[in-house]
């Protein structure tokens, strides 16, 4: 046997383990997700308030907001990305940087800031009572261009809880966000975040949110900034007839419409796709 056919068949040897190895590594990793998801009630997640339970899917959000003064800015990606259940009662998620236009000449157009999350399911009941808890802690990198991204850094602690009636579910989320640095310009806000969905039929989960902002600190300080937001959800579309396969499609679109005296845009129309794996 010379060399060069003993070392093709060294290559050839490694090629294969590391290929059954893969395997292996993903089918667990199917297998924990699975596992893990279906401890929880399969509501569909809402538009803006984030789940009380885990997810795992790829997701893009595009947002056409218009401010006062007549600018109309769409966000490619809203700062959206990959949500992985990489452990049991565990979310990891990574949001990528988004896109944004702002259609005027006086505003320079660049990219959002990166973000991360760490969720933790702390209780979950899919049979009789229906509920979900859990709480995350987010971060976000000042990577944005020009000012299309925050000036600081950020931590975002967040309680999440959610409780099912049949068909019907109510979700809400707390989070206030902790500038890293520039707080006296940043201030310390706190995001309350409602939903009320009820499913009709096979895909249909039409819903009504609300979605508040109170600032504390900074040149906002003492404002209330509310959203109500009707939206409808369309749940899910498999990609496979195999049970045990969770690759489907998730679409859904709703406008938010201001509802306090002050607020930064007005009419916003949010537009989502996802893709459960």
């Amino acid at each position: 046997m010379n060399a060069m056919r003993m070392l093709r068949m060294i290559v050839g040897g490694l090629v294969l383990v590391s290929s059954a190895n893969a395997q292996v590594f993903f089918t667990s990793w199917e297998d924990r997700a699975r596992a893990t998801l279906a401890q929880q009630p399969g509501w569909v997640t809402p538009l803006v308030t984030g789940s009380s339970g885990l997810v795992q899917l790829v997701r893009t959000d595009m947002v056409r907001q218009i401010t006062p003064t007549g600018i109309t800015t769409w966000n490619y990606g809203n700062g959206k990305g990959v949500n992985l259940v990489p452990w049991r009662e565990v979310e990891f998620d990574i949001g990528f940087p988004p896109y944004i236009d702002h259609n005027s000449p006086r505003i320079k157009n660049g990219s959002g800031d990166v973000s991360m999350l760490l969720k933790y399911r702390v209780l979950s009941d899919k049979e009789k009572h229906a509920y979900a808890v859990s709480v995350s802690m987010g971060g976000s990198i000042p990577t944005g261009s020009y000012a299309n991204g925050s000036t600081a850094g950020s931590i975002t602690p967040t309680l999440y809880a959610g409780k099912g009636f049949g068909k019907f579910d109510v979700q809400s989320s707390v989070a206030t966000i902790l500038p890293t640095g520039h707080t006296a310009k940043l201030g310390r806000p706190v995001v309350w975040n409602s939903v009320a969905q009820y499913k009709i039929g096979k895909y249909f989960w039409p819903e009504i949110e609300n979605n508040l902002t109170r600032f504390r600190g900074g040149p906002r300080d003492g404002r209330t900034q509310d959203f109500v937001t009707p939206g409808l959800m369309l749940s899910r579309f498999k990609l496979e007839h195999d049970p045990k396969n969770r690759l489907a499609l998730t679409f859904g679109g709703g406008m938010q419409i201001a509802v306090s005296r002050f607020h930064s845009y007005n009419h916003s129309l949010i537009v989502t796709t996802r893709l459960a794996f």
